[in-house]
Protein backbone atom coordinates (compact mmCIF):
# COMPACT_ATOMS: atom_id res chain seq x y z
CA UNK A 1 0.00 0.00 0.00
CA UNK A 2 1.20 3.47 -0.82
CA UNK A 3 0.20 6.99 0.09
CA UNK A 4 -0.56 9.83 -2.33
CA UNK A 5 1.41 12.88 -1.14
CA UNK A 6 -0.30 15.37 -3.42
CA UNK A 7 -3.80 16.11 -4.57
CA UNK A 8 -5.54 14.22 -7.37
CA UNK A 9 -4.67 16.91 -9.93
CA UNK A 10 -3.09 20.32 -10.30
CA UNK A 11 -6.41 21.88 -9.26
CA UNK A 12 -6.56 19.82 -6.04
CA UNK A 13 -4.62 21.58 -3.27
CA UNK A 14 -5.13 18.56 -0.95
CA UNK A 15 -6.24 20.74 1.96
CA UNK A 16 -7.97 17.72 3.47
CA UNK A 17 -4.61 16.59 4.91
CA UNK A 18 -2.33 18.42 7.27
CA UNK A 19 1.31 18.99 6.46
CA UNK A 20 2.14 17.03 9.58
CA UNK A 21 0.20 13.99 8.33
CA UNK A 22 1.93 14.05 4.95
CA UNK A 23 5.37 14.48 6.54
CA UNK A 24 4.70 11.65 8.98
CA UNK A 25 3.80 9.33 6.11
CA UNK A 26 6.96 10.36 4.24
CA UNK A 27 9.09 9.72 7.31
CA UNK A 28 7.50 6.44 8.41
CA UNK A 29 5.86 4.72 5.44
CA UNK A 30 7.40 5.90 2.17
CA UNK A 31 7.36 2.83 -0.10
CA UNK A 32 10.39 3.87 -2.14
CA UNK A 33 12.44 4.63 0.94
CA UNK A 34 11.40 1.28 2.42
CA UNK A 35 12.64 -0.63 -0.64
CA UNK A 36 15.83 1.45 -0.63
CA UNK A 37 16.49 0.43 2.96
CA UNK A 38 15.79 -3.24 2.17
CA UNK A 39 18.29 -3.12 -0.70
CA UNK A 40 20.94 -1.52 1.49
CA UNK A 41 20.37 -3.74 4.53
CA UNK A 42 20.36 -6.90 2.42
CA UNK A 43 23.54 -5.73 0.69
CA UNK A 44 21.80 -6.00 -2.69
CA UNK A 45 23.05 -2.51 -3.58
CA UNK A 46 25.35 0.15 -2.23
CA UNK A 47 24.48 3.79 -1.60
CA UNK A 48 26.59 4.76 -4.62
CA UNK A 49 24.79 2.25 -6.84
CA UNK A 50 21.40 3.60 -5.78
CA UNK A 51 22.58 7.17 -6.41
CA UNK A 52 23.69 6.11 -9.89
CA UNK A 53 20.27 4.57 -10.57
CA UNK A 54 18.57 7.79 -9.39
CA UNK A 55 20.77 9.86 -11.69
CA UNK A 56 20.10 7.56 -14.64
CA UNK A 57 16.33 7.82 -14.08
CA UNK A 58 16.48 11.62 -13.78
CA UNK A 59 18.50 11.81 -17.00
CA UNK A 60 15.96 9.63 -18.84
CA UNK A 61 13.04 11.74 -17.59
CA UNK A 62 14.80 15.01 -18.43
CA UNK A 63 15.71 13.77 -21.93
CA UNK A 64 12.10 12.69 -22.52
CA UNK A 65 10.77 16.06 -21.33
CA UNK A 66 13.22 17.93 -23.55
CA UNK A 67 12.25 15.74 -26.53
CA UNK A 68 8.57 16.50 -25.90
CA UNK A 69 9.21 20.26 -25.65
CA UNK A 70 11.21 20.28 -28.89
CA UNK A 71 8.77 18.09 -30.84
CA UNK A 72 6.04 19.61 -32.99
CA UNK A 73 2.44 19.40 -31.84
CA UNK A 74 0.72 16.33 -33.29
CA UNK A 75 -1.80 16.80 -36.08
CA UNK A 76 -5.41 17.14 -34.91
CA UNK A 77 -6.35 13.88 -36.65
CA UNK A 78 -4.03 12.09 -34.22
CA UNK A 79 -6.32 12.99 -31.32
CA UNK A 80 -8.13 9.65 -31.43
CA UNK A 81 -5.12 7.49 -32.36
CA UNK A 82 -4.55 4.52 -30.03
CA UNK A 83 -7.75 5.18 -28.05
CA UNK A 84 -9.70 2.00 -27.43
CA UNK A 85 -13.12 1.40 -26.00
CA UNK A 86 -15.14 -1.71 -25.42
CA UNK A 87 -18.79 -1.49 -26.30
CA UNK A 88 -21.07 -2.92 -23.69
CA UNK A 89 -24.30 -4.60 -24.72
Amino acid sequence: MTYRYRGHSMSDPAKYRTREEVQKMRDERDAIEHVRELLLQGKHATEDELKAVDKEIKDIVNDAAEFAKESPEPAPEELWTDIYSEEHA
